[in-house]
């Protein structure tokens, strides 16, 4: 079966050049389009769609619709992977995209439509469950660290620094209590500590692991870049 797709852009171009990508994949089926929110949520409605193709920002306010209407679907269709694609490279989208949860979400900058492939599999990957964060973000969180005076890392003791770095390779708890020679309670005692310390402790597990894994490389790829003294 082919993987269903509704496109939101309110772009003319810009929506043309993705229907033209997504076209061009045998295993792909556009069943709507929409250039505003509402419309986006009726489409989703009627089509049933697999995955969702959407910008961030849309019609009534050109803010942040692509992200509420994908916080939106977690309720209502939560079997929708949802692709956000945004010419804004801002830390602050990625995280409300993952607020609650990863799992079928997406974040491609659209300066990689025109590299096709990219597109499409993150497609693919969102309508099997997994998720993907175009990796300019990295960059643009080692620019933002770089401009805070006082990480919240400093605060993490390094055995919780440790621990992080496992959950940054995408480790689970029991390969983390394998890799650092820890029972699997002390390691989730760590990662509670580093949520607390990081001010994650409210947020979702899934997103929580993801936002600290950000944090974590971000400030890591800054300390490599400093030159040495």
């Amino acid at each position: 079966m082919p993987i269903r797709v509704v496109v939101a852009e309110d772009t003319f171009l810009v929506r043309e050049a993705v229907l033209r990508v997504l076209q061009e994949a045998s295993d792909i089926e556009l069943v709507a389009t929409a250039a505003d929110a509402a419309t986006l949520v009726s489409a989703v409605d009627e089509f049933k769609p697999d995955v969702v193709v959407t910008d961030i920002r849309m019609p009534p306010t050109a803010t942040d619709e692509g992200i509420r209407v994908a916080a939106q679907l977690r309720d209502t269709h939560p079997d929708v992977g949802v692709v956000v694609l945004s010419q804004y490279a801002e830390p602050e989208f990625v995280l409300g995209l993952l607020e609650d949860g990863s799992a079928r979400r997406a974040y491609l900058l659209k300066e990689r439509v025109h590299h096709g492939g990219q597109l499409v599999s993150a497609v693919r990957v969102v309508q099997e469950g997994g998720s993907f964060v175009d990796p300019k973000l990295v960059e643009v969180l080692v620019d933002v660290r770089s401009r805070v005076e006082h990480s919240p890392l400093r605060e993490l003791t390094p055995r919780e620094l440790e621990t992080l770095a496992e959950i940054a390779q995408g480790k689970s708890n029991e390969a983390i209590a394998q890799s650092l020679f820890l029972t699997k309670r002390a390691v989730e005692k760590h990662i509670n500590s580093i949520f607390m310390k990081l001010g994650l402790a409210d947020a979702p597990d899934v997103a929580r692991r993801v936002k600290a894994a950000l944090m974590f490389l971000a400030e890591n790829d800054l300390n490599d870049r400093q030159p040495t003294r």
